[in-house]
Protein backbone atom coordinates (compact mmCIF):
# COMPACT_ATOMS: atom_id res chain seq x y z
CA UNK A 1 0.00 0.00 0.00
CA UNK A 2 1.24 3.50 -0.98
CA UNK A 3 2.04 6.27 1.30
CA UNK A 4 -0.69 8.02 -0.15
CA UNK A 5 -3.77 5.68 0.56
CA UNK A 6 -1.71 5.21 3.67
CA UNK A 7 -2.60 8.94 5.05
CA UNK A 8 -6.07 8.63 3.13
CA UNK A 9 -6.85 6.21 5.08
CA UNK A 10 -5.67 7.37 8.25
CA UNK A 11 -7.76 11.07 7.65
CA UNK A 12 -10.59 8.86 7.48
CA UNK A 13 -10.59 7.00 10.56
CA UNK A 14 -9.79 10.66 12.19
CA UNK A 15 -12.69 12.22 10.67
CA UNK A 16 -15.23 9.77 11.11
CA UNK A 17 -14.13 9.94 15.24
CA UNK A 18 -13.69 13.81 15.27
CA UNK A 19 -17.74 13.91 13.26
CA UNK A 20 -18.71 10.70 15.74
CA UNK A 21 -17.05 11.89 18.86
CA UNK A 22 -16.29 15.27 19.08
CA UNK A 23 -12.50 17.02 19.29
CA UNK A 24 -11.03 15.85 22.14
CA UNK A 25 -11.59 11.93 20.86
CA UNK A 26 -10.32 12.80 17.67
CA UNK A 27 -7.09 14.37 19.66
CA UNK A 28 -6.42 11.87 21.54
CA UNK A 29 -6.80 9.31 18.79
CA UNK A 30 -4.48 11.40 16.50
CA UNK A 31 -1.58 11.20 19.29
CA UNK A 32 -2.46 7.56 20.16
CA UNK A 33 -1.55 7.24 16.09
CA UNK A 34 1.36 9.43 16.37
CA UNK A 35 3.17 7.32 19.37
CA UNK A 36 2.29 4.07 17.26
CA UNK A 37 4.01 4.89 14.32
CA UNK A 38 6.35 5.62 16.39
CA UNK A 39 7.35 2.77 18.40
CA UNK A 40 6.96 0.95 14.87
CA UNK A 41 10.07 2.84 13.39
CA UNK A 42 11.62 2.23 16.55
CA UNK A 43 10.97 -1.51 16.72
CA UNK A 44 11.54 -2.13 12.52
CA UNK A 45 14.90 0.19 12.99
CA UNK A 46 14.04 2.87 10.67
CA UNK A 47 14.74 5.47 13.37
CA UNK A 48 17.53 6.34 15.96
CA UNK A 49 16.48 7.12 19.18
CA UNK A 50 20.02 8.95 19.79
CA UNK A 51 19.98 11.00 17.29
CA UNK A 52 16.27 12.10 17.68
CA UNK A 53 17.00 12.82 21.27
CA UNK A 54 20.15 14.84 20.52
CA UNK A 55 18.08 16.58 17.94
CA UNK A 56 15.81 17.80 21.16
CA UNK A 57 18.72 18.49 23.18
CA UNK A 58 20.45 20.88 20.27
CA UNK A 59 23.11 18.57 19.57
CA UNK A 60 24.55 18.73 16.07
CA UNK A 61 27.15 16.02 14.50
CA UNK A 62 30.21 17.22 12.81
CA UNK A 63 29.55 14.61 10.15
Amino acid sequence: MSATKVGIFVGAILAVVWFALGFWAFFFAAIAMILGALVGRIIDGKLDMRSLVDTFRGKRTSS
